[in-house]
């Protein structure tokens, strides 16, 4: 049972890492309501003049999309809800989020490079595939620095056993934010 009404979860990692199937998971676990932020969609609705969010031309456009989301994340808190974000929320787009004046947990799902290339590939659809931005992606995340203990590596978890460790760490404690 997850029980976390007025807290917001950042799940995060690379393309491929299992963010969004394990955010829709814990979003259906029993206890307090729920919200699943899956963040691609913040992006998908800028229908003209989107720039992919992965190149540096995109810096403005991409901290108004961080600000929205906050601003969104903090009033389904406000209002009971347990919010799960989930999007690619690295450190260097984490500090709007650190002003929402309820508990905040950052999960980084870390998984090898390699099954996040091939998950990616797997899905298809107008989702990123090129492996160049993926391994760019994945290297930012492979160091977190003072955010390391944040990291939890997925490396043969299944589904179940990821979203059981994402369960455990939101639990725990451990991976809140300051």
């Amino acid at each position: 049972m997850i029980n976390h009404s007025k807290e917001v979860l950042i799940l995060t990692g690379p393309p491929g890492s299992g963010k969004t199937t394990t955010a829709q998971a814990l979003a259906r676990q029993p206890g307090s309501p729920k919200v699943h932020l899956h963040s691609d969609d913040f992006w998908h609705f800028i229908k003209n003049g989107v720039i992919p969010p992965y190149l540096p031309e995109a810096h403005e456009q991409n901290a108004v999309v961080v600000d929205v989301l906050k601003e969104v994340a903090a009033r389904y808190a406000q209002g009971g809800y347990f919010v799960i974000l989930d999007g690619i929320v690295g450190p260097w787009f984490l500090e709007p989020f650190r002003s929402i004046p309820v508990p905040l947990h950052y999960v980084v799902l870390r998984p090898p490079l390699e099954a996040a290339i091939q998950r990616c590939k797997e899905r298809g659809g107008d989702t990123l595939t090129d492996p160049e931005p993926i391994t760019a992606l994945h290297q930012q995340f492979s160091s977190l620095g003072p955010l390391e203990r944040h990291a939890l590596p997925t490396e043969g978890y299944d589904r179940a056993e990821t979203l059981s460790q994402v369960i455990r760490a939101v639990q725990s404690g451990t991976f809140r934010l300051a």
